[in-house]
């Protein structure tokens, strides 16, 4: 039975052991470390326009151009896209006097982030479907101010208000306190079409704090839950077939969230949470702030947080839906209500985040995606 973990062990063994010279493909440079292609920074600063590689202290980079921008450090997996922060499926190397990311980073994450209008299709969003984490006996993570179960389905009601407001059609996978076990979630967003998927969570665990925002993995990419490799990562699931939907609608949910709120940003992330490896539409799942920390528990239990989660969700798939639009396409915005207490006649339109325009086409080729 552990036949199959030793053969994986001995061919990540003998990838680690390899490191070939840089071969050309197209107007890329790839070199081959550990078993994976990689490419320059100098070769996606080219691609996207951007200005050479700067390095701004010992092992930091920085890339930009205008308002958009690349940086991060030697031997991190944390980068951040026009300042927002992801974490990468490999960290950034330094290999041949380049610096490298890995190309599977480049195709799923920097690629659909960086120019989401070449997403075909993405735009065409009319149902959202939103699912309250836990409920019934399956409580969540605890506070002194309650549980994770009552304030995910809190922040679901107001998110649905507000949808229905503009427009959506909305779904909750569970509008009361039952118990909805995660196969049922996911059969009930793969009833719709031209939908998407947003779970709402709140964490738990040692001294962690803030907000962090969960896409699917893409196939041979270790969950960043996990302790490592695994034979099941490289399974093909069946939200993989919307990988540049989902961090692009991640890429939307994140940068919402994280404009308004007062807590520490822990990125985007991925890993295969059932909801969002199951389901045949893009989906992400948010886990908004840590009810074990004493100051995220306190701003959690508080009806102006939640609202404003509920509007910043909102937001990010009107952000989504215009960032993902060819050229042209006019996408209709709203701009979605934050309560600033539970009682009538508190509300206050709140301006909307933007995300930035899709960047024109570079004129270089590029090479084939994983």
């Amino acid at each position: 039975m552990r036949r199959p973990h030793l053969t994986l062990l001995a061919l990540l063994l003998t990838f680690s052991l390899r490191a070939v010279a840089g071969t050309q493909v197209g107007d890329w440079l790839l070199y081959k470390l550990e078993g994976r292609d990689y490419v320059t920074l100098d070769n996606v600063s080219d691609f996207y326009g951007l200005t050479g590689v700067q390095k701004t202290g010992n092992n930091d980079f920085l890339i930009r151009a205008g308002s958009r921008s690349l940086r991060g450090a030697v031997n991190s997996v944390e980068f951040f896209i026009n300042n927002l922060k992801f974490n990468l499926s490999y960290p950034v190397v330094e290999h041949d006097g380049h610096l490298c990311m890995s190309r599977m980073d480049l195709t799923k994450v920097v690629e659909p982030v960086m120019r989401p209008g070449k997403i075909k299709n993405a735009e065409k969003i009319n149902t959202i479907i939103l699912d309250a984490g836990h409920g019934g006996h399956d409580n969540g993570a605890w506070s002194p101010f309650g549980w994770e179960k009552q304030f995910a389905l809190d922040v679901v009601f107001r998110a649905q208000k507000l949808f229905k407001e503009a427009g959506f059609k909305v779904v909750l996978t569970r509008s009361s306190d039952d118990f909805i076990s995660l196969h049922e979630r996911t059969e009930i967003a793969n009833r719709y079409e031209n939908a998407i998927f947003i779970a709402v969570h709140f964490n738990s665990g040692g001294a962690g704090t803030g907000l962090e925002t969960y896409t699917l993995a893409p196939r041979g990419v270790p969950s960043m839950m996990a302790d490592g490799p695994r034979i099941s990562d490289l399974e093909l699931c069946a939200g993989n077939a919307h990988d540049a939907e989902n961090i692009a609608l991640a890429t939307a949910t994140h940068a919402a969230l994280v404009v308004k709120s007062k807590l520490f940003d822990r990125g985007i992330k991925r890993a295969r949470f059932v909801v969002i490896r199951d389901i045949n539409i893009p989906g992400v799942l948010i886990e908004g702030g840590f009810l074990s920390n004493s100051f995220d528990a306190k701003v959690i239990a508080t009806a102006e947080y939640r609202q404003q989660m509920a509007a910043s969700i909102v937001n990010a798939v009107n952000n989504y839906r215009r960032a993902t639009a060819p050229k042209g396409t006019e996408v209709a915005q709203t701009t979605p209500r934050v309560h600033t207490a539970p009682a009538p006649g508190t509300e206050s339109d709140a301006p909307a985040e933007t995300t930035p325009e899709p960047t024109p086409e570079p004129t270089v080729k590029t090479s084939s995606s994983n």
